[in-house]
This record gives structure tokens, sequence and C-alpha cells, in this order.
């Protein structure tokens, strides 16, 4: 199968990062795009939330985060191209037979496959010191001396514009602008290095993307733009970035001794798709979706096992409880998201004719903490039919419908196209604290609040997929 490259893939991910980040997120108030009719028949439906809810909360209790610990604890890590991915892809189309569900495929996906080998930066001057780093997705490796060279300090790209190239030619750039929100920031990580070597520079870093720190940094995906020179790009802790913004404020240099290695070459994946089958329109698909991949550092349980999670249990539950809605539950395992939604974009150029029946796309991968409902793109009456749904989550204070066009990251390639679709919103206020770092791991998950966020996935998916009418376009 052909699929776009992975530079194409990177800039057109960055640029609906970037394009997303001028919309201003905003929560739904207006009520007049609902037909009186589908108002009713949606409220009929409280019968079945409670259902789903009850059964979460009781039988199915803590399910979810003991298959998901199981998950996390045998694999660990899930990097793109590598065989534990595999391995994890078959446990987990495996652990779906084993409950009864037989409707499962395969599609294979050519995906990147980088593996980070030694990575070292010690500081020379003006005193020594190791520094705490991460090496950028596909960054290039360092001579095996390494890089030695003096830090200047940046704030933002602005400010790098206006610096004459005279001044950084030769130098080690740090970039550290102080987070905000994620979509503002990232672009430092993302693009920083390409930037930094247009004027000169001999490497690039960035203080991690994060509002918090133990000393850790956080990793992600970078890409060398244009034909400019490849050079070194990591990340370092928020601690050792402010250190070096001091010191550089005062006027003392700073030098770094800058190591890295690591190999690049593509594998073969594979995207996992599982249906529920329809009774009235199978063909008609309502998604549930998240990322089995992860980054090489941490275990992968917050970004994106919760999220893989609860779109593996979206169809089980409903099976257990004999649901079955009039549309097809199809729930997708996208494979290689970190290194540019690879696996999206491979499914959405296979799947292309077939785009008009996608009813509705949901994914979560922007933590499981308590649901408080959903980021949804779409047009006014499809937002107003979802807020109709989401008032039947009252009782779990997850009934906020949020205003935003480009939600989500996978489903975004998806969304692009016309698709109406929506993210989970939940209480993510820490997941940046340790998203893409070694604190990836399951004391981030909390059991009873991955089961709020089971059961609420689960009966949103049902009744999109089982209401009368489809989702407007």
């Amino acid at each position: 199968m052909h699929v776009p490259s992975t530079k194409v893939l990177i800039l057109l991910i960055l640029l609906s990062r970037v394009n997303g980040a001028k919309v201003k997120r905003k929560h739904y108030t207006d009520s007049r795009f609902c037909d009186v009719d589908i108002v009713t028949e949606i409220a009929a439906y409280d019968t079945a939330v409670k259902d789903i809810i009850e059964y979460v909360t009781g039988p199915f209790k803590r399910k979810t985060y003991d298959e998901l610990a199981k998950f996390v604890d045998k694999f660990g890590a899930r990097p793109s191209g590598s065989k534990v991915l595999e391995d994890s892809i078959d446990y987990m189309i495996q652990l779906t037979r084993d409950e009864g569900i037989t409707d499962i495929i395969t599609e294979t996906v050519e995906v990147p496959h980088w593996v980070r080998g030694n990575e070292v930066i010690t500081m020379l001057e003006p005193r020594v010191k190791n520094i705490a780093l991460l090496g950028l997705g596909r960054s290039v490796s360092t001579p095996e001396e390494g890089i030695t060279a003096e830090v200047i300090v940046i704030s933002d790209f602005e400010q790098l514009e206006a610096t004459p190239d005279d001044y950084i030619k030769g130098k080690i750039v740090l970039y550290d602008p102080h987070f905000t929100t994620y979509s503002e920031t990232v672009i430092y990580r993302s693009q920083g290095a390409t930037k930094a070597a247009q004027k000169g520079a001999v490497a690039a870093l960035v203080r991690s993307i994060a509002p918090f720190s133990i000393n850790s940094p956080h990793t992600g995906s970078q890409t060398y733009e244009g034909n400019v020179t490849k050079i070194p790009t990591a990340a370092i802790t928020i601690e050792d970035a402010d250190l070096i913004r001091r010191f550089f404020d005062r006027g003392e240099p700073v030098e770094l001794n800058i190591k890295m290695s690591s190999t690049f070459d593509t594998k073969i994946s594979r995207n996992t798709i599982i249906d529920l089958k329809g009774t009235e329109k199978p063909e008609k698909l309502v998604i549930v979706s998240g990322h089995i991949d992860s980054w090489d550092v941490g275990q992968g349980a917050m970004d994106d096992g919760g999220g893989l999670f609860i779109s593996w249990a979206a169809p089980v539950i409903l099976k257990n409880l004999n649901l079955k809605p009039r549309r097809t539950l199809r729930s997708i395992f996208w494979t290689a998201e970190e290194l540019g939604l690879v696996g999206a974009y491979a499914y959405e150029e296979k799947h292309r004719n077939e785009s008009a029946n996608i009813n509705f796309i949901m994914e979560s991968d922007e933590g499981t903490f308590a649901p408080l409902g959903l980021a949804v793109a779409g047009t006014q009456e499809a937002r107003c039919i979802v807020a109709e749904i989401l008032k039947l989550f009252e009782s779990i204070n997850a009934s906020t419908l949020v205003e935003d066009d480009n939600p989500g990251s996978d489903i975004s390639v998806i969304i692009k196209t016309g698709v109406p679709g929506a993210s989970l919103h939940n209480a993510n206020e820490r997941y940046f604290w340790f998203h893409h770092t070694e604190g990836d791991a399951m004391n981030v998950e909390d059991p009873n609040e991955l089961d709020l966020c089971t059961a609420f996935w689960t009966a949103v998916a049902y009744i999109i997929a089982d209401i009368s009418v489809d989702i407007p376009r």
C-alpha cells in the first residue's frame, strides 16, 4: 500500500496542530439546531446509559484497569516498527477473541522505525554537570566524539529570526519557551531543529514541552524540513533549561558536549479493526479508537494505553449486555501515531471511498482521567445531537460539550475530510506532567476513573450507533 512519505506525514500533522491552536475551544450551549423528535428519542436512552454504567462499575468493575495493567506490564513501551509492538497487536487480537468477538482484521502499514542509542550531554562550562536528555524522534546522530559548542538561548522563533546568522553559526540553540498549551508550545520541539539549522546551528535543544518536571525530559516527534542540514536534537529538563538560561542571562558562556546515536529505517506494522456488526445498517460505522504504539520511554500506560483499552472494552461490553446497535460499532487500534499518524493516514487512504459511511468517529488520546464530556467537531446540528446525548451523563459529571474543530490526533486525518467526530474531554490537568516520559506508567491510571471513562465511552458510542438518524454533516 502506498502511504505518504514520513516527511509529508509529519508536516501535515504539524500544520494541523498549528492550525488547531488557532481555534478557540468553547463550551456548547446552543440547542436551537435539534429537532424535538430526536431530543425525545435520545432522552429515552437513559435506561441504557444507567445499565451500562451499573455494569461497568459492578460486574465489569476494574476489568479495563486490570487488563490494561497486564498489557502494560507484559509489553512496556511499544515503539513504532518494533517487534514488541507487533507482539502487543497479536495479544490484543487474542484478548478480543477470548471475549467472543471474532470479526477482527488487520491492515498492513509501512511505519517509521527510529531506535534510540546512547545519549549523553555534559556541561563543560561554567561548571561540569551531566544534563538529562531524551533525543527527539528521527534525530540524527552526532559524530562519535560528540559536538562541543557554546549555547545560545532563544525564547521563540521571532527572536531566532531576528538574531544574526553569524551569532548562531556553530552554536547549539536551546529553545526555552514556557508551556502555555501543548498546541502552542510543541512547535519548538517539532520545528526547532530545522529552523536552528537554517541559521547555521550545529545542534538544537528544547526545554521539555511540559508544565511540570521532576528532572524529567519529555521526548516527542520532530521533522527535518526542506534541504537544510539535519542536526542532532533533543529535549532537556525544565530544571536544566532554566539553569542554562540563568547562566546565559548573566553573560556566563555555557559550553556543552552532546553525544547522541540512533538508527532509522522502516518496518511493516498493522492497524487493527474490530467490528460489532450493526443490526439494520451494518455498512454505517461509529468508530471508537486509540493508538497502540507508544514512545520508547515509560510504559505507554497513559499515552495511549488507557484510550486503547476503553476502545477495546466498548464492543466487549455491548456484546456482554446484548445491546445490538443499528449501525456497526468499529474499534480501531491505530499504529505508529507517535511518529506522524502513519496508521491513520494509511486507513484514510485505503477506505477513502467508504468515508460516507462513517457516521461518527471518536478517539481517546489525551488521558483517561475522570470523564467530563466530549470535544466535538462537526456542524451545529451534529453538536446539538451530541449535546443532547451528553445530558444523559450528568450523574457522572460528564455532560460538557466543548466545540473544537480539531479534536484528537489520529482522527484529525478523518475529520478534515468532513466526517464529524469527537475526542474524550477529561480532567487531564496532569496529563502533560507525564507525557512522553519515563513517568508514563500504570501509577498514573486510576481504576475508578478508568471505569467511568469506559462506561461513558461505551454508552456514548452505543447511542450514536443506535439512534434513528445519522449525525448530520
